[in-house]
């Protein structure tokens, strides 16, 4: 089975839902994560704070940098993720579109390289 990064591209310029609505999110992708789950697919998942919680640590030569993020001005970032186990790309495919249905967002998906799954295995 290969590892797939299921990215949630959260459009952090958009007007914020309302909180009823906020609260339909969160118990579809509650659904979303306890199906993942049961189906023996899920590894690990969460979302992310905000873009200006971030801190970027560079280390270039000998110096190290840490600077308050966010890195890269950008109105879409990642806002949350799902690492999940698939067959190949049509199942993780179809996980992201469950996910993207649940959340209300793109989801970015991305296969982990063959090396980081073999060490996984």
């Amino acid at each position: 089975m290969k590892h797939y990064l299921l990215a949630v591209q959260f459009d952090y310029s958009a007007p914020t839902l309302p909180d009823d609505e906020i609260q339909t999110v969160y118990g579809d992708v509650e659904r979303v994560n306890e199906e993942l789950q049961k189906s023996g697919a899920w590894v690990f998942g969460g979302g992310l704070l905000g873009p200006d919680s971030a801190t970027v640590v560079r280390a270039q030569g000998g110096n190290t940098t840490m600077t308050d993020g966010p890195y890269a001005e950008a109105k879409e970032t990642i806002g949350g993720f799902w690492v999940i186990r698939a067959a190949d790309l049509d199942e993780a495919l179809a996980w992201a579109e469950k996910c993207s249905r649940a959340c209300g967002g793109p989801i970015e998906v991305r296969p982990f390289d063959d090396e980081t799954d073999a060490a996984e295995a």
